[in-house]
């Protein structure tokens, strides 16, 4: 069944910066990636509330994670080289995933830096931002097969994208909360090297105001599937679904090539997106 056509919505990033963190907070740098025992996974579909910290850990330096990182519900933000809360493009990151790394009981604060970059296959689990910096995290591995896992948590306060397609592979977001965002997902729609992306959204809480759940290139072959959304504040059906795009790799403003379910690219029917 196809949706009604959605008006179209710029791809261009803002600039606009969010205040930056109050000074003062003493900066201590964490130079590598700890397991600890600590297990506080959501089990059952995205969260109607956001967690509490256990406490503060300021990161000077980008974490690099290897097997897994369990941050026992601590808050992590930038400080130094990572205070950044803006919209640049090209900011580190406060973790940084090698392939088949997992990252699991975060909360990152702000400022945000670049949030997460997952290498290649990867998983976040229960992990949660209180106000995005450049984007929530960003998907960059080069093979076919990665397998990128978005599993619980949750985002809000992003002024463009959340997550953020840039590599190759399957990028599947499940049991998660999404509050006051441009973009969920997107797949790069000028990047120098391009890819066929797959993409999969499942049990989402959405909460209004936000411009686009996700936006694929068709001329590269993505897909977008879509079930059990929810969207929440959104009466008038502002919130694009689905949007199809032109991509590019000479960095280009990519062409809107529409909106909603067509059963090729856009994967979803009325009854797999609610309104509340």
């Amino acid at each position: 069944m196809t949706a009604r056509p959605e008006q179209p919505v710029s791809h261009r990033r803002r600039t606009t910066r969010r205040r930056a963190l109050v000074a003062g907070v003493s900066a201590l740098g964490i130079t590598g990636a700890a397991i600890v025992t600590t297990s506080m996974l959501s089990t059952a579909g995205a969260a109607s509330s956001w967690p509490s910290d256990t406490g503060s850990k300021p990161v000077s330096k980008t974490v690099p994670v290897s097997g897994t990182y369990d941050g026992g519900m601590k808050k992590f933000y930038g400080t130094g080289a990572l205070g950044g809360d803006g919209q640049d493009e090209g900011q580190d990151p406060v973790f940084e995933l090698a392939d088949g790394a997992t990252l699991k009981n975060v909360i990152i604060g702000t400022p945000a830096a670049d949030g997460v970059h997952c290498k290649g296959s990867c998983t976040l689990q229960n992990v949660w931002w209180l106000d995005v910096g450049e984007d929530a995290a960003s998907f960059k591995g080069k093979s076919s097969s990665a397998q990128y896992k978005v599993i619980g948590g949750g985002a809000k306060k992003a002024d463009d994208k959340v997550l953020q397609f840039n590599g190759a592979g399957t990028l599947t977001v499940s049991g998660f909360r999404v509050e006051d965002f441009g973009k969920l997902v997107r797949s790069c729609g000028n990047c120098k090297t391009q890819y066929k992306r797959t993409i999969v959204l499942k049990d989402i809480d959405v909460v209004a105001p936000g411009k686009s759940l996700v936006g694929i290139n068709t001329n590269y072959g993505d897909t977008a599937t879509l079930s059990q959304i929810r969207i929440q504040g959104d009466s008038k059906k502002k919130i694009k679904t689905c949007t199809r795009y032109q991509g590019n790799n000479t960095g280009k403003e990519p062409k809107d090539l529409g909106s909603g379910a067509d059963e090729k690219y856009c994967k979803f029917s009325s009854s797999d997106i609610t309104y509340n």
